[in-house]
């Protein structure tokens, strides 16, 4: 049905004139609130047309409506219904409710895995200093080149292109993406095991999908992101949270976490990792974990996520491989996306999988969403090919290393040795704990640094098992400058004094 259509069904058998019909109709639709105040209506000979009726029949019965007020007509603008039909009562408004996912099962309603994920990003006045992590520097994304690359991709696109591609993505995608992680993660990905995704949590999600049932195991990092962790309790799976340390995911301690929820350690199907930079503590795996991980993914034939979360931008001097480039014999899957290195609403993503595991992960992506859009694959791929992925990443790396190190002088300069910080090897972010406040709640501080205008977040959340006793916060900088980095710390300071004073 097109914008000029209007949803009217003429009895022509009946003794009530087509006009009257059409007005009733009209007012009818007006009064449901399926037409609303400066709704367009269909001008009079597209409607005649349209209902098969003579013009005469629509105007008489529009001049009607204008009369009783429903409609109005204005030069230039067409015939639209009033902003104040007569006699028609206010359409309600519908409560304002932020929906989100419950437990699958009661049973899981008192779990801690389930509380709410952080809040969407709202928009902030100019003149507040929002830390929010995950948050890359969208200002300096060169959109002009970008625009180049979807108006090469526009003009190149026949009635293939234009069509329904392959759900496992453009094959020009796919090669630029291989390339990449050859080149920067050592991975010897092969282009028909890795697939274009939505982002990497329509990736996991289908993982979820094919490798996990009722009365099986998924292992997660402990801390880790809350949407993360209902993505994999909606599995019907028990989702066993296992900490983490200074050299990543406890490998040792994966048994005795298991058997601790009442479950066997070979009902586990699935291990999720954030190796290059854990989420959200920062910390990266060590050689030794990470081949212990492996190890005891063999052993178990459990599959392990590998979600390569920030590697792009790494500060230590020595990087390590993916997990995926050395998997001694266990199976690991791969997923990275766009969202950080080049802008969240590009949503694109992508899975290198094991070979057996290419076709039912089509199958579950096919059924889904078919494909991600292709036209918009076309446009990343050239813009990877022609050296402005490459150009964009080394400016937001040196951009970043400026600002990280402008934080951390900010800290230690306001909150000195009391302050510890981990997470500064890698990543768009730091977790910073403020040491010698065990009794000052975070939420204080974020209220107190709110009313100076300084948006923090607390830490606390992404814990399931031994939260921190003293106030931590995940403190992002990539998107503020340096100098707005600086004053934002010295009102955090200022709010984190007002705090202990009281």
């Amino acid at each position: 049905m097109s914008s000029d259509q209007l949803l009217v069904t003429l009895d022509r058998a009946s003794a009530v004139p087509l006009q009257q019909q059409l007005c009733d109709q009209i007012s009818s639709s007006v009064r449901a609130g399926r037409l609303r105040p400066g709704d367009p209506v269909p001008p009079s000979r597209e409607l005649a047309h349209q209902l098969g009726v003579s013009r005469t029949v629509v105007t008489r019965a529009y001049e009607l409506l204008r009369a009783n007020g429903v409609l109005t007509s204005r030069r230039g603008s067409g015939t639209r219904v009033s902003a104040a039909p007569a006699g028609t009562p206010p359409v309600p408004r519908a409560a304002r409710t932020h929906l989100r996912p419950e437990p699958p099962l009661p049973t899981d309603a008192g779990s801690p895995l389930w509380k709410p994920w952080e809040p969407a990003p709202m928009h902030r006045p100019d003149g507040t200093y929002d830390f929010r992590h995950g948050t890359p520097a969208l200002a300096s994304f060169p959109v002009s080149r970008w625009r180049q690359s979807l108006a090469d991709a526009v003009s190149r696109a026949d009635a293939v292109a234009l069509g329904y591609g392959p759900a496992e993505g453009a094959p020009s995608l796919r090669t630029q993406i291989t390339a990449l992680l050859r080149r920067s993660r050592a991975l010897d990905a092969r282009r028909e095991n890795t697939v274009v995704t939505s982002g990497a949590t329509q990736a996991m999600d289908i993982l979820v999908r094919l490798l996990v049932g009722p009365g099986d195991v998924v292992v997660i990092e402990d801390p880790s992101h809350t949407v993360l962790r209902q993505i994999f309790g909606y599995s019907r799976a028990a989702v066993v949270p296992v900490p983490v340390d200074e050299e990543g995911l406890r490998v040792d301690e994966i048994d005795c976490r298991v058997r601790a929820h009442g479950l066997d350690p070979a009902r586990v199907r699935l291990v999720y990792v954030t190796p290059s930079h854990q989420f959200p503590t920062g910390f990266i795996m060590s050689d030794r974990r990470r081949r212990a991980l492996l190890r005891w993914a063999r052993d178990h034939a459990a599959t392990v996520l590998e979600d390569d979360y920030h590697n792009e931008f790494t500060f230590a001097e020595e990087r390590l491989p993916s997990l995926a480039a050395d998997p001694q014999d266990a199976d690991v899957v791969y997923v990275g996306s766009f969202s950080k290195t080049l802008f969240p609403s590009l949503r694109i993503g992508y899975a290198v999988l094991p070979p057996h595991l290419v076709r039912s992960f089509l199958g579950v992506k096919w059924i889904t969403d078919r494909l991600t859009p292709t036209v918009t694959q076309e446009a990343l791929a050239e813009f990877i090919s022609s050296g402005a992925y490459a150009r964009h990443i080394g400016r937001m790396d040196r951009l970043y290393r400026q600002r990280r190190a402008r934080l951390l002088e900010a800290l230690y300069e306001h909150f000195g040795a009391g302050v510890r910080i981990s997470g500064t090897a890698a990543g768009l972010h730091v977790l910073v704990t403020l040491g010698g406040a065990p009794d000052v709640d975070e939420a204080e501080i974020v209220r107190a640094a709110a009313a100076r205008g300084v948006r923090v977040y607390p830490a606390s959340g992404y814990f399931v098992d031994q939260p921190p006793t003293e106030p931590t916060f995940l403190i992002g900088y990539a998107a503020l400058p340096t100098a707005r980095i600086t004053e934002g710390v010295a009102l955090l300071a200022a709010a984190v004094r007002d705090v202990t004073a009281r």
